[in-house]
């Protein structure tokens, strides 16, 4: 395909989207470039304060459709319910870009995960699937989950979720992206199989050159990391604006159940277009099973209807 960039989006006005992570990097750039083009877009984001000033911001540029910022932590299945039951209008488009990456040591979420695998996989399973009704109750509802170059290093124990005892950070974020992707093309599956129009897509960044790495919950806990490993990733990759155009593909323009990210140099950056998946993730049998760990897991069930043509969200 001819190279795509996010001046291609289609105007959105009217719409509503929601993106986790969206108060800086990859998730901010999404949020402006929604907003503008037209799209109403809520910043779903742990930190409310860093949240209102990356509204500030979008909002500065012009943008044609408003921002709104809700709390959302993805460590807390008790925030995400919360957040699902503030949400009352019909949702066109949800981004789970939000995550965490490499904690050098085990780390447990409030509810007991491992928290790479609790945050970025299970938290937005259970969002997403306390969303359906508001998504359901759109034109055309779309779902994009971000997953990472670093799928690659997941493995068929991803349903274990990361166990304390053989914790190895690196392999724990490469299970947690691995499910991420795993999620995004068996909800493609269940929906495509009941008839629904909902459509699930994926994307990833490439490497880029973000604030994650040194994040507090992740690598940057460790001082050296905080302090140097920002300034050598940026040296060395792509800025936030060239990482986020995979996922607003995804998002606006790329087919139902696709897997997009950059296409050069080992899929670090580059044009966007198809990405890569692992062995493991074209596994649709470790998909199924994931899923049914997870609806286990969160206590949210996806139930499809397909006589009705419609995908439905039972809530445990």
């Amino acid at each position: 395909m001819s190279r795509w960039t996010a001046d291609q989006i289609p105007d959105l006005t009217g719409r509503r989207a929601v993106v986790t992570g969206a108060n800086s990097g990859i998730g901010l750039v999404q949020a402006r470039a929604l907003a503008a083009r037209g799209a109403d877009v809520v910043l779903a984001v742990r930190n409310t304060e860093s949240g209102e000033a990356a509204a500030r911001r979008i909002r500065r540029t012009g943008a044609g459709g408003s921002v709104a910022v809700e709390h959302l932590d993805l460590a807390s299945q008790g925030s995400v319910r919360e957040f699902a039951e503030r949400q009352e209008e019909p949702l066109d488009l949800l981004v789970n870009n939000a995550g965490v990456m490499t904690p050098p040591r085990y780390r447990e979420t409030e509810d007991g995960f491992e928290l790479q695998f609790g945050t970025n996989h299970l938290g937005h399973f259970a969002l997403t699937g306390r969303l359906l009704p508001q998504l359901l109750a759109a034109a055309a509802p779309r779902v994009t989950t971000v997953s990472s170059i670093a799928h690659q290093r997941g493995d068929g124990a991803v349903c274990e979720g990361n166990p304390r005892e053989t914790y190895d950070p690196q392999t724990a974020y490469g299970r947690s992206k691995l499910a991420n992707l795993l999620f995004a093309q068996e909800l493609h599956r269940r929906a495509a199989a009941a008839g629904s129009g909902l459509t699930s897509t994926a994307a990833h960044p490439g490497v880029t050159a973000t604030n994650l790495v040194a994040s507090k919950d992740g690598m940057g806990s460790l001082p050296v990391i905080g302090a140097l490993g920002q300034l050598a990733v940026k040296a060395l990759f792509p800025g936030a604006e060239k990482g986020a155009e995979a996922v607003l593909y995804a998002a606006t323009a790329a087919e139902p159940g696709s897997y997009s990210g950059p296409t050069g140099i080992g899929e670090t950056r580059g044009p966007v277009g198809p990405a890569r998946r692992s062995s493991w993730a074209r596994d649709e049998t470790l998909a199924d099973l994931l899923w049914q760990r997870s609806e286990e897991l969160t206590g949210v069930t996806y139930s499809f209807d397909a006589g009705a043509g419609r995908l439905r969200g039972n809530l445990a």
